[in-house]
């Protein structure tokens, strides 16, 4: 039984991950409480739900904790992470601050300075379907953004098999549900603001761009990427546009998807000319894509559908851990 802590509960991805885990057969929670919130939904007399101790070190090393998930911001991720690793805990990282390797390349996208520099070599990068090996032994784990694991998991295949007419770029029109923007209250993703409203934001500026120039090998001046709000609780579809070569059909492109992903449990191709919606993987840890070509021109979409609370936050972070402790890995996601 892995013994997991989770900080930043209250959170949405925090709340996703404690209904995973607490199905998973194979984890026993701890809730690790990191601050006060006065926003804390009630919790009935009668339920008592799982432990809650102190996010430090000395209570990590106290409970045994095998693990810990920070569903936290960056700079709270950076506060915390060392201290859990030192008391032997694997740490698997919800936020962005242990994604992009290098201080500069995180101070550049996320315009802050990065406080624990000597982690970011250490960090791996968890997207299991295009770096599943060094997860395994990994002791500080960063899960991949909402956004870059639906853009990578459809544009490495692409790139890798060079089917892409790289000199025409590559657009990525990507719409996520209001979850995605985390549980702090804000303006723009207030009810007034959100329902019955369509936005666009971050417009060649988004700071996940950074892990898909790092997953794909795609350079920043071939990608284009714009980030929309949509007015939906949870989910991700990305509509990612490019000129195909050395393809004759749709069909063509399908096999070099099946081929990439073959055995891959979370990874869903659909027929030529089929496509995903959010409804698709709603509460799943899948990645569905599907591609349409249109052969006379060479003109090829391919739609890529993920939910930002399942594969692009708790689920794959749980996929994660199954691989980082040697169990199988769709235990509690399947």
């Amino acid at each position: 039984m892995i013994k997991a802590g989770i900080v930043g509960f209250r959170g949405y991805s925090g709340a996703e991950l404690i209904q995973i885990l607490q199905h998973h057969g194979g984890a026993a929670v701890s809730l690790m409480e990191h601050r006060a919130d006065a926003g804390d939904r009630p919790i009935p007399r009668n339920h008592a739900g799982p432990a809650r101790i102190p996010a430090t070190a000395e209570a990590a090393k106290d409970a045994g904790l095998n693990v810990v998930f920070l569903a936290t911001p960056a700079e709270v991720s950076m506060e915390l992470a060392p201290g859990f690793l030192d008391a032997g805990a694997k740490v698997i990282d919800l936020s962005g601050a242990f994604r992009l390797r290098t201080v500069d390349n995180y101070t550049r996208w996320y315009r802050e300075p990065h406080t624990q520099p000597a982690l970011l070599a250490d960090a791996v990068y968890g997207l299991p379907e295009l770096s599943r090996g060094p997860i395994a032994g990994a002791k500080l784990i960063s899960n991949p953004g909402c956004y870059p694991t639906a853009a990578s998991l459809a544009i490495a295949p692409l790139l890798d098999a060079d089917v892409v007419d790289r000199s025409a770029g590559i657009v990525c029109d990507a719409k996520s549900g209001v979850s995605g923007a985390g549980r702090k209250p804000s303006l723009k993703t207030s009810f007034c603001e959100v329902t019955e409203n369509f936005s666009a934001y971050s417009i060649l500026e988004h700071r996940h761009v950074a892990e898909v120039i790092l997953n794909t090998g795609i350079t920043e001046n071939e990608f284009s990427f714009t980030a929309q709000l949509v007015p939906a609780h949870r989910g991700i579809l990305e509509t990612i546009y490019f000129r195909a070569k050395g393809v004759a059909s749709a069909d063509d492109l399908v096999s070099l998807y099946e081929r990439r992903y073959a055995g891959e449990p979370f990874v869903r191709i659909y027929d030529p000319g089929k496509s995903p919606d959010l409804l698709s993987v709603a509460r799943t840890n899948f990645c569905d894509i599907g591609v349409t070509l249109h052969a006379a021109s060479g003109r090829a979409v391919v739609v890529a559908a993920i939910d930002n609370l399942g594969k692009g936050a708790a689920g794959q972070a749980v996929q994660n851990m199954n691989i980082a402790f040697g169990l199988p890995e769709t235990q509690g996601l399947l």
